[in-house]
């Protein structure tokens, strides 16, 4: 194909050679691409389009070895220390970079004018930004800071722009070391682009892909899912439910987390004068759950009398789970933890307690128990409830009650822990966290090393983060002993699928942030494939995706951190609540309504896109974060559970001993609305998404049987190819099945 080389107005500007500053042209019938190699200013022009600068340049180079030929040309900056490539093959360009020295690279400097009339940009599910849009104006640049992380902070490396009749789609073949920041550019928002390039990761090329399309907002993720499927990194859900049979129970299930994890619960005590004067006996177990307790317990049980009231029996049994698990503790937590003993002191306590306190306590030992119990078993299993993903917020709650958790696998439900190797403590420090128990040894040896020789500080600003391959024989050890004791068949390996990767300079294990996701990924893989079970993780993020079969927090995300209103100032109507009681959080169970403009930035409709589904829709399950169930936000309830039915993703509640009979009815009504619909698409690509108004408030997804769901958001009612569709209202039309009608209203609840 014929080209050409033009001089740039920039060379004679900066006193430049007019050679080192010469303009490519890369064409075909499709679209024209200028590229300036000095800058890599540029430019393109689709065909019956007027033309659109995407980047304006970053600080010129001094190029050489340009060459050329037909669609694509090669050059070198600053002497040969990068090296450039761009390749024009149909609708995309394709432009990689090779470095021979450490340091950053600035890539690219989009103006607001490249947005065009929004930006796609996946933040957790995918956000529709429009143009102009003085919230997020307001709220991006500061949000971002010094520049996204494109495999942490985004749930897919990518982001797109539209244009109406045509789109472009940017996707960073290189997920790593890349910041994404903007800034306020007139009336709307410039985006910049970096790569870090440093001794473990410079062998490893930056790759950027620009695709062009037509107005599908969906395409630059599609084309993600076609780029994961051509290197291996993308395996359906029905290829997992292959190779773990137990992760066919997923399809269909609503999430659940189970509060009140310990051994009793108030309601197992059916004579508190006995209990009490047991508890103030000469026992020595008594004697040492007493010396346990902290100053408010112990004032309680002074004060209690022979019937304690409600508040004095929550301090008190409180009290009395803290001391035995104190107790159970001290059987295998030491410096370096007796994994293979873990269970017995709790198996152990549990027949002491029983001997002690028996006659005092509900006769039936295997219901004892708050939300992890049989009792809670049987109530799910009553109202109607057929498959349930069951959580617990760590693994001792097992240990407990593993009898419960066989009742739940004998109703057919997935039963999971909550586990995490992310970070490690000092033995002795925080033992509340147990998770981060991991012994003295991998505290001193499996902290992530920075350049400059200093340990990451870990979640928190405690402990050290640490490599995923120095902590998987500790990961192996552990997980053997537990699955083996407790009886789960699903496991939940926190922070692993974040896209929160390191670099680690550790003399003898020099790992990149690329070598440590697949770290994290075999981690998870190798749970999976030794226990035959379903293995999810936080978020899901695309970079630290594979060996998940399901993962908490895309739909909704945490943001709490961003506001102290919601953190820190127990005082505001926003704040999410305490840490505390254990059995019911406040910050889990307490209503509040959302602040804006968090509330429309993360729930509002118009704002919303499924780019996540449009990959992962058949390989990986999502829900919110557990941070904000389906209740937590009063102002967003109804938006939320729509979206849920929209994207057919599963809802997530919170259960306690205390809420259950509360709660239960819209966990039932959301799960009746959502498992049919689920069972059907769960297996099923999500193929298509319009906005079928101007407002955006009616929307429809696509899958790949050729089923469709309507949702209306609005308020009022819409059409919908000659219906009327309700406010607040899903239409479902599944392949092969009659339209029905779902409405929120019906799972309002009180």
């Amino acid at each position: 194909m014929k080209h050409f080389i033009k001089a740039l107005p920039l060379a004679a500007a900066l006193g430049l050679p007019q050679l080192a500053w010469a303009g490519l042209v890369l064409q075909n019938p499709d679209w024209n691409v200028e590229l300036e190699p000095a800058t890599l200013a540029l430019r393109v022009t689709a065909a019956s389009e007027p033309a659109r600068q995407l980047s304006d340049g970053v600080a010129g180079r001094e190029v050489s070895a340009l060459r050329q030929d037909g669609q694509s040309a090669d050059w070198q900056w600053d002497g040969g220390r990068y090296r450039w490539q761009a390749r024009l093959r149909g609708r995309e360009l394709m432009l990689t970079l090779r470095a021979a020295v450490p340091g950053r690279v600035e890539l690219l400097r989009q103006p607001a004018a490249a947005m065009g009339r929004g930006l796609l940009l996946p933040l957790a599910e995918g956000s529709y930004i429009p143009a102009g849009d003085k919230r997020w104006q307001s709220f991006l640049p500061a949000f971002a800071g010094d520049g996204l992380n494109t495999s942490e902070n985004l749930s897919l490396p990518l982001w797109g722009m539209d244009y109406g009749r045509r789109s472009l789609h940017w996707l960073l073949l290189e997920p790593f070391n890349n910041r994404l920041s903007f800034r306020a550019d007139g009336q709307g928002m410039a985006l910049g682009l970096s790569h870090d390039f440093n001794a473990l990761n410079q062998q490893r090329p930056m790759t950027l892909l620009l695709r062009l399309a037509d107005d599908n907002p969906l395409a630059g993720a599609q084309r993600y899912k076609q780029w994961l499927v051509s290197e291996g990194r993308y395996r359906t859900l029905a290829d997992k439910i292959k190779a773990q049979p137990g992760t066919a129970k997923l399809i269909g299930a609503s999430h659940i987390y189970l509060w009140g994890n310990n051994l009793l619960d108030a309601s197992d005590v059916r004579d508190w004068p006995a209990f009490l004067k047991l508890l103030q006996g000469p026992d020595p177990l008594a004697a040492r759950l007493r010396a346990r307790f902290d100053a408010e317990a112990g004032q309680a049980l002074r004060q209690a009398g022979a019937k304690p009231d409600r508040y004095q029996q929550r301090v008190l049994i409180e009290a009395v789970n803290q001391a035995l698990t104190g107790e159970a503790r001290a059987g295998w937590l030491g410096k370096q933890p007796d994994w293979a003993r873990m269970a017995q002191p709790y198996l152990q306590l549990h027949a002491q307690v029983a001997a002690l306190f028996g006659p005092a306590l509900t006769p039936d030992q295997s219901r004892w128990g708050g939300g992890l119990s049989r009792k809670t078993m049987d109530a799910l299993q009553a109202a109607g409830l057929k498959r349930l993903w069951l959580g617990v917020d760590n693994w001792e709650g097992g240990l407990w009650q593993p009898r419960a958790v066989a009742e739940g696998v004998k109703a057919g439900y997935l039963m999971a822990a909550y586990d995490s190797y992310e970070t490690t403590l000092p033995p002795g420090e925080r033992v509340d966290w147990l998770t981060a128990q991991q012994g003295e040894a991998v505290y001193r040896q499996c902290g992530i090393t920075l350049a400059n020789g200093k340990k990451k500080t870990g979640f928190q600003q405690s402990g050290y983060y640490t490599n995923p391959d120095c902590v998987r024989d500790t990961l192996k050890q552990r997980a053997r002993a537990l699955l083996s004791a407790t009886g789960f068949n699903s496991w939940f390996l926190d922070a692993y699928a974040t896209g929160m990767t390191f670099d680690d300079y550790a003399p003898g294990r020099r790992t990149g942030e690329a070598k440590m996701a697949e770290g994290y990924e075999q981690s998870m893989q190798w749970v999976a494939d030794n226990y035959k079970l379903p293995v999810g993780s936080e978020n899901g993020n695309a970079a630290t995706s594979l060996g998940i079969a399901f993962a908490h927090g895309m739909q909704a995300p945490a943001l709490s951190w961003v506001d102290p209103d919601l953190q820190k100032h127990p005082q505001s109507p926003y704040y999410l609540g305490r840490w505390y009681p254990s059995d019911q959080p406040e910050t889990f169970f307490k209503q509040v309504p959302l602040k804006q403009p968090y509330r429309d930035l993360y729930y509002g409709a118009g704002y919303r896109l499924p780019l996540y589904q449009a990959v992962f829709h058949g390989s990986v399950i999502t829900t919110n974060h557990w941070l904000y169930d389906n209740l937590k936000f009063s102002n967003a309830y109804a938006d939320n559970l729509l979206a849920q039915w929209l994207y057919n993703v599963p809802p997530l509640f919170h259960l306690s001993a205390a809420s259950l009979k509360a709660r239960l009815p819209q966990l039932q009504c959301a799960d009746q609305a959502f498992s049919p619909i689920h069972r059907q698409l769960a297996t099923q690509a999500l193929t298509g998404f319009a906005w079928l108004n101007a407002e955006r408030t009616v929307q429809q997804t696509r899958f790949a049987d050729g089923s469709r769901l309507t949702a209306n958001f609005g308020s009022t009612a819409a059409g919908d190819g000659g219906q009327a569709l309700p406010p607040q209202s899903l239409r479902v039309e599944l392949a092969d099945q009659p339209s029905r009608l779902l409405r929120v209203a019906d799972c309002a609840g009180t």
